[in-house]
């Protein structure tokens, strides 16, 4: 991790990495020949959301008060649902839930896959 921001969140250095690589969907699905205006990943994003709420690992109500802390200072640049992708990874590795190396590796596996086909 790098230097505190001044919400009192530390940056992210992979989380940097990609809010500052223009990786939104709308960028991203011409590219991959799509023209959905979701990104597939949106709506099992939102069953994760409800998951973590249920197992009590990230209750609902905080996650949407991390979304809005993260949301306005770290990741304002990010249009949804991207920044809510950002602000969630943030907010387990903040509390120990997800290793940043662990994400990284998991988003390499799939950029993998990806690049197969």
């Amino acid at each position: 991790m790098s230097a505190a921001s001044d919400t009192g969140h530390d940056r992210i250095a992979l989380l940097e990495a990609i809010r500052s690589q223009g990786k939104e969907w709308g960028v991203l699905a011409p590219k991959w020949g799509c023209n959905d205006p979701d990104p597939p990943w949106k709506f099992p994003l939102a069953g994760t959301f409800e998951a973590l709420s249920e197992s009590g690992a990230l209750p609902s109500l905080e996650r949407r008060h991390a979304e809005d802390e993260l949301g306005d200072s770290l990741y304002k640049d990010v249009p949804p649902p991207e920044s809510y992708l950002l602000t969630l990874a943030h907010t387990m590795i903040e509390r120990g839930l997800l290793a940043e190396g662990e994400l990284q590796q998991k988003m390499q596996a799939v950029r993998s896959r990806l690049e197969e086909e």
